[in-house]
């Protein structure tokens, strides 16, 4: 009696031209392998094992710590909340500075040209403590301005 034998799973063209496939990718590998520029790069690479052991936990602890940082709801409230009480002060300044500039641009306005300032209209606003203030910041601005000059200069 004669069997015909069938190709066993194995031994099918398709897991054929895959084992070809792998034996030649472990060929290449044992062909790089073989190079001297890659043997010593391995020598490198185990001599350096320790090394990059400690990196490698150094970085993966700092990776862990910045995610539980980042992740955390009460850490980022509380962020939060200081940047809120930082800022806040200075927005509510920066917008009543704006407030009352919107305010003079509609008052000039409305004066339209009635508002001339003659030489008496100058020295009575001179007179103003706001007109004061201001003017001893433009000085005092002047005077950083022309001492940062002259030390450019040296």
């Amino acid at each position: 009696m004669t069997e015909t034998s069938s190709p066993q799973p194995s031994e099918t063209p398709e897991n054929l031209a895959g084992n070809q496939g792998a034996s030649a990718g472990r060929l290449d590998v044992l062909e790089q392998l073989l190079k001297p520029e890659v043997q010593e790069s391995l020598t490198v690479l185990v001599d350096n094992l320790p090394k990059l052991t400690e990196m490698l936990t150094f970085m993966t602890k700092a990776y862990d710590f910045g995610k539980s940082v980042a992740t955390d709801p009460v850490l980022a409230e509380d962020t939060m909340a200081s940047l809120t009480g930082f800022t806040k002060p200075v927005t509510d300044k920066v917008k009543n500075v704006a407030s009352a500039a919107i305010e003079a641009g509609d008052r000039i306005h409305e004066q339209g040209d009635q508002g001339q300032i003659g030489l008496f209209g100058l020295m009575k606003m001179l007179k103003d403590p706001q007109v004061q203030k201001a003017l001893r910041f433009t000085q005092a601005f002047m005077d950083v301005l022309n001492e940062r000059e002259k030390q450019d200069k040296r």
